[in-house]
């Protein structure tokens, strides 16, 4: 039984910056394809930020690019998404994800993920 756990959340001015991190434990780590969603208070779920299981394929949600960066350290069994120039619109639960390598899927959908973390949150002041 994979599980995730996202830690790093906090309240942060207009243009700062913060780092998740994503501790995953309960499978080999370095198989899984990684990804970040985050979910709006009464928005849907949407895409961030993915890195596939070998680790050199990066994707990002055009909202973020440039601002954005995701990586992992396999040894450490973690995953993190350093977040800079955050504005309001940033303002959401953030979620950490993965999936098996076997599992064939876009890693941009939310659909393609099988675990889940439980979220942390994040807010930027107006």
């Amino acid at each position: 039984q994979v599980q995730l756990v996202e830690s790093g959340g906090g309240l942060v001015q207009d243009g700062g910056s913060l780092r998740l991190s994503c501790a995953a434990s309960g499978g080999t780590f370095g198989i899984y394809s990684m990804g970040w969603f985050r979910q709006a208070l009464g928005k849907e779920r949407e895409f961030v930020a993915a890195l596939d299981w070998r680790g050199d394929s990066t994707y990002y949600a055009d909202s973020v690019q440039g601002r954005f960066t995701i990586s992992r350290e396999n040894t450490k069994n973690m995953m993190y998404l350093q977040m800079n120039n955050l504005n309001p619109a940033d303002t959401a639960n953030y979620y950490c994800a993965s999936v098996h390598r076997n599992i064939r899927g876009d890693l941009r959908s939310r659909n393609t993920y099988t675990y889940w973390g439980q979220g942390t949150q994040v807010t930027v002041s107006s």
